[in-house]
């Protein structure tokens, strides 16, 4: 699993490594039952604190994408279908909205928006 972590980034450095862990089961990199590498491991591969890997750990575990083991580690779980399936259409409203935002700032009704949206549909 490899994990970049940028320092002067304004997200904390824990929200980093749950999103792109996030990323990594959304995208089939980690599979159901994938132990995460142990707290101090990645703590010391990122060069963070140990109390930083396990907050992320521990948001993932609450968000249902990992099952934490004590004296086991954690491993990805199948949240699975339904939580990432929400994400995934969270970030397809995401990229919905702003192609929007950006054909009404190039001066674009909501019909012509509607309809360029139906021809690209239809090539679908």
């Amino acid at each position: 699993m490899k994990l970049i972590i940028n320092n002067s980034s304004m997200q904390p450095i824990y929200e980093q490594i749950v999103s792109q862990i996030k990323k990594s089961i959304m995208q089939g990199e980690l599979q159901e039952g994938a132990m995460l590498p142990s707290v101090r491991t990645l703590a010391k591969e990122l060069k963070v604190s140990a109390l930083t890997v396990k907050k992320a750990y521990d948001a993932l575990d609450a968000e249902g994408f990992v099952v934490t083991v004590h004296g086991k580690g954690s491993f990805v779980t199948l949240v699975g279908q339904e939580l990432m399936l929400e994400e995934k259409k969270k970030e397809v409203e995401a990229d919905l909205e702003m192609a929007i935002r950006k054909g009404k700032s190039c001066g674009m009704s909501c019909r012509e928006i509607t309809e360029l949206f139906q021809i690209i549909l239809e090539d679908q």
